[in-house]
């Protein structure tokens, strides 16, 4: 067991790890910044029919080109929030790439590319995340969101699917294009008999058989449809465990995990049309409230960083900004999160090969492996754990006023175990 001063030791070498490794992606990222971008989430909406608490639970499964992300607190105009940022950005920047205000509305997108009738990249480019900080800066529920996106100047920016949910029961996806939009209620026993809904770079009411992430959509949904055929209840913690670390691949037929000797003699496979892929950088699901409970009570999970190699983590709106300081930027380290950089740390292991069309391929047996010293197997019951201590620390005194020391105590046991779990691991 370490002690306390392990730990602070522990920290100290982490951190000046994480500066080297922070440098690496820097340049990284100043050799790859005229690449085309890669905008490609799976998402999905559960209702609260399908979990043991009857809340409902929304997730985005990022992949993007910017492999730093960071959480960060928002004072808005109307309401304060919690968003999932780039780490480069401002302050003010005024982008967020999914979150959670205070009044309990909650937004996430895919980028669609089968929408828009200007297909041109120029109209794709155009920042979604721009539209979601203004969401959740003046919106408190679907009705408020329709509000904005009626009276927003034309065209609207680009092509995409916003997922939101609300504390008033509220559940739907917006399919967006730069004229207007349709609403796809997921409440609709019609539209999802099952309820929910997956959605990864296409629209369903968009162009037939264009756009992209159909091999995803296809994994994602067997495998929420098998869970559910069997009873089981959706949680945040099984959505990060089968779905953002899920090494299933529909089109071929194949579980990595459930089948390691499908893996070359070496370890390595082909990092293509799985959920978790190289472009992956966060996850999150946004567990909301039922219609008539304090909005405040709407909890974001958020991993940072490659889903495999990180952990989920709880945060609270109404923490205001006593946001774990491991989940924010931190200026000794280019802004960047110490949790996304300790998980893009074990990362660099996992994708090894820089040359030619290495890159490519993923070492699978860095993740999972017989002699279970994979990556997620290592962490997974440090993720036990942290939702352990969540359950014990919020819900088992639902909607109690936690102090500013209460929050910082929590968060300092999270970080205590984060750091002793991952030294061994990035050395």
């Amino acid at each position: 067991m370490l002690l306390k001063g392990d730990l602070n030791f522990v920290k100290f070498s982490i951190m000046n790890r994480i500066r080297q490794i922070a440098l690496a992606l820097l340049l990284i990222l100043s050799a790859s910044q005229f690449a085309g971008p890669l905008y490609a989430c799976t998402s999905a909406i559960i209702t609260g029919g399908l979990t043991p608490d009857g809340r409902p639970l929304m997730w985005k499964h990022r992949d993007t080109d910017e492999v730093n992300n960071r959480i960060q607190f928002f004072n808005g105009e109307k309401y304060s929030f919690l968003a999932l940022v780039n780490s480069y950005y401002a302050d003010d920047a005024q982008r967020a790439w999914a979150g959670n205000n205070e009044a309990g509305f909650c937004i996430m997108n895919t980028a669609s590319y089968n929408l828009s009738e200007d297909d041109t990249l120029a109209s794709r480019a155009r920042s979604a995340g721009r539209m979601m900080y203004k969401a959740l800066s003046i919106c408190k529920n679907l009705k408020d969101f329709e509000t904005m996106l009626d009276t927003l100047a034309r065209p609207l920016s680009g092509e995409s699917n916003y997922g939101v949910i609300d504390a008033e029961g509220g559940a739907a996806y917006y399919e967006v294009n730069e004229k207007g939009w349709r609403k796809i209620d997921v409440n609709d026993p019609k539209v999802a008999p099952q309820g929910y809904l997956v959605y990864t770079n296409f629209s369903y009411t968009g162009r037939p058989d264009d756009g992209m992430g159909y091999i995803r959509y296809t994994t994602a949904d067997l495998i929420i449809k098998n869970r559910i055929s069997k009873a089981g209840e959706i949680t945040p913690k099984w959505i990060f465990s089968s779905l953002s670390r899920s090494f299933y691949h529909s089109m071929l037929g194949i579980d990595l995990r459930d089948d390691i000797s499908t893996v070359s003699g070496n370890g390595f496979f082909i990092d293509q049309d799985f959920i978790p892929r190289k472009s992956s950088t966060s996850a999150i699901v946004f567990h909301g409230v039922k219609n008539g409970e304090n909005p405040v009570e709407t909890v974001m999970w958020a991993i940072l960083g490659y889903p495999p190699t990180s952990v989920a983590v709880p945060l609270f709106i109404k923490a205001g900004e006593n946001q774990p300081a491991f989940m924010i930027k931190n200026p000794e380290i280019q802004n960047n999160a110490m949790m996304c950089n300790l998980s893009l740390a074990l990362k660099e292991k996992v994708f090894p090969i820089k040359r030619g069309n290495g890159e490519k391929y993923l070492d699978f047996k860095q993740l999972y492996n017989n002699s279970k010293t994979g990556f997620i197997q290592v962490l997974e019951p440090l993720e036990n754990k942290i939702i352990e201590e969540e359950e014990d620390f919020l819900h088992t005194n639902y909607g109690k006023r936690y102090s500013k020391k209460e929050f910082d105590e929590f968060y300092a046991k999270i970080e205590d175990l984060i750091t002793s779990t991952y030294a061994p691991l990035i050395q």
